[in-house]
């Protein structure tokens, strides 16, 4: 049995409440959201579909949680240029929240953004271990990269390591048909504006966020031989330390069970640890 919190029911948390119980993924999940008749709504609509998944609204609950998902935050709108940019505005809603982290035993799974940053906040100050803390967004990445290769005639599944923004780093090497720096250069340039067109359109990225988040919440609770790419704090993988990054990692009940180091050709390594640069000097701050 699997007890799933999430901690903001909005359109991406409310999403992923939906889908972990008509797929029978979570059997119990606790809900937590500072809009009261939003929380009532969705505990309300949920209990309609007549799933038989139980359903409590109390932060004392959390602590008993396997995993919890962190969604609470305000979303990237057109007007926000890149993730990075929520930082101001996200991590006072974090601190406010950082009572559910502490003591937590579960693993932590953040996906408000700018992510990298909030989970690396979230180990710091919420005393998370870096193993049980983890980040979402590299599925999600890798799979619009996956769909950009297709574009260019290359039936491949892509992989998105590094930042969950900008700095992300699509994996090249190992992939069937060569392509030159140009290329490579323009496909992570429309991986960057991937989720835009989406959020002018609906106002937010939902269907392919909730969905990649159910098949983590999957690889938490059943394991796997299969690396997935997640935000991890690292301590000298890829010769990093001291941020949270996208890196492929072997999950379990137990988090992250192994960091996966793969052998990136210079291009990527050179975004990789230009990414991490930049992690890394967003998240200083927390290290005091």
């Amino acid at each position: 049995m699997t007890r799933l919190a999430i901690i903001g029911v909005g359109r991406i948390g409310g999403e992923v409440a939906f889908l972990a119980s008509v797929l029978g993924v979570a059997q119990e999940l606790v809900l937590i959201e500072e809009n009261d008749l939003l929380l009532r709504s969705q505990v309300l609509d949920l209990r309609h579909t007549g799933c038989d998944v139980g359903v409590s609204t109390d932060p004392r609950d959390i602590r008993e949680a396997d995993i919890c998902i962190y969604t609470a935050g305000i979303p990237r709108n057109p007007l926000v240029r890149n993730r990075a940019d929520l930082l101001g505005v996200n991590l006072p809603i974090c601190s406010s929240c950082l009572e559910y982290a502490r003591g937590f035993g579960g693993t932590w799974v953040t996906v408000a953004n700018p992510m990298d940053v909030l989970n690396y906040y979230f180990h710091r100050k919420g005393g998370i271990d870096r193993h049980r803390c983890i980040g979402f967004g590299g599925q999600l990445d890798s799979t619009r990269f996956t769909l950009a290769l297709r574009g260019e005639g290359i039936r491949a599944e892509g992989t998105v390591l590094g930042e969950h923004g900008d700095h992300q780093v699509p994996v090249f090497s190992g992939l069937p048909a060569p392509l030159d720096v140009p290329d490579r250069a323009r496909i992570l340039e429309s991986l960057r504006k991937a989720s835009m067109e989406v959020i002018r359109g609906k106002g937010a990225t939902v269907f392919g966020p909730a969905v990649h988040i159910v098949a983590l919440i999957r690889a938490l609770t059943v394991g796997g031989g299969t690396p997935v790419p997640c935000s991890c704090v690292l301590e000298g993988e890829y010769g990093l330390r001291g941020c949270s990054l996208g890196v492929p990692a072997l999950l379990g009940k137990e988090g992250v069970r192994e960091i996966r180091e793969w052998a990136l050709d210079p291009w990527e390594k050179d975004l990789m640890a230009q990414a991490g640069g930049f992690l890394r000097q967003m998240s200083v701050r927390f290290d005091d």
